[in-house]
């Protein structure tokens, strides 16, 4: 009981700490930029402002496109409940890495029907330029996690691939857990419709993937999307630095184990933040046309994550 009631406290904490996550990234792009830019906390006021907000849906959309920012954001909290985040038991009892495929996949799924339901042409654009990258997204994430299962031994247990994994301490660095990582690290800026696939701080028509699907959306409904999408970052990070690189996470239930968990996590969010400002502010978007090259290389990455598994 009292390891569930540590793996919901940390599933809430991860939603919690979203929006502070997207400030702390936005916050490190004004400084290499050379500007102030607002304070870390400034998104959870644009998200509260935008849940005060009336909505205005077109006419030309049906019951999905309200329902539709529910299903988005049901499906980060469940993948928050499925991820440990700074302790390795997780409070569903169906922690499979598979089923966080698919539930991914579901995600997207809702946000191409929502930007095709607006009825909009820029919607419409969104949603297939979404589709288009999806193509490559998931065959490379899905190789990428089953290179875990199988290094890992723990199968597709979430829970198991942390544990397992420091249990090999140096022998888990090889070629296959780099690789993968590498291969999962592309993932995470396509997932994410970060440079240089996407630009999430401009609106402009020819380039915008994500922003794109969300220009309907408005009030209560843009807040859930929103607040989504900044789950997905942290969860998409969390996955990287509790998945690949395990290492100072908590596997008991003692306070300072959670304590020392807790900060490692943080640690690892904080670079990764670093890490992510600095590729934005020191690469410009890819065109359209050039984003299948480098899903294609994070495919063959995964590809040869899971070859040499076998070779080595």
């Amino acid at each position: 009981m009292i390891g569930t009631a540590v793996a919901c406290v940390q599933a809430v904490m991860m939603i919690a700490i979203a929006p502070l996550i997207t400030g702390i990234v936005r916050k490190f792009k004004a400084w290499m930029q050379h500007r102030t830019g607002a304070d870390i906390l400034q998104p959870y006021r644009e998200l509260a402002k935008l849940f005060r907000k009336d909505e205005t849906v077109s006419e030309s959309t049906s019951w999905l496109f309200r329902a539709i920012p529910y299903v988005c954001f049901a499906t980060m909290t469940l993948i928050a409940f499925m991820i440990p985040f700074f302790f390795t038991g997780i409070a569903a009892p169906y922690g499979d890495l598979i089923a966080l495929v698919y539930i991914f996949t579901l995600y997207r799924f809702c946000m191409v029907l929502g930007g095709l339901e607006g009825g909009s042409s820029f919607g419409g654009m969104g949603s297939s330029r979404e589709l288009m990258m999806s193509v490559l997204i998931e065959p490379s994430l899905l190789l990428t996690l089953m290179t875990l299962c199988v290094l890992s031994g723990a199968g597709t247990d979430i829970s198991g691939v942390p544990e397992m994994l420091m249990s090999m301490g140096v022998l888990a660095f090889g070629p296959a857990l780099l690789l993968a990582a590498a291969s999962f690290v592309i993932t995470v800026v396509a997932e994410n419709a970060r440079i240089p696939f996407d630009n999430p701080d401009t609106h402009l028509e020819l380039t915008m993937v994500h922003e794109g699907m969300l220009l309907e959306y408005s009030g209560r409904s843009l807040a859930l999307m929103e607040f989504s999408s900044m789950m997905r970052l942290v969860i998409f990070m969390t996955m990287l630095g509790t998945l690949f690189f395990p290492w100072g996470i908590s596997t008991s239930v003692e306070p300072l184990h959670l304590l020392v968990g807790f900060a490692a996590i943080m640690l690892k969010l904080m670079v990764m933040s670093f890490a992510l400002a600095l590729l934005e502010s020191s690469s410009t978007k890819f065109r359209l046309f050039k984003m299948p090259n480098l899903l294609t290389a994070s495919f063959v990455l995964a590809l040869l994550a899971i070859i040499s598994l076998y070779i080595l």
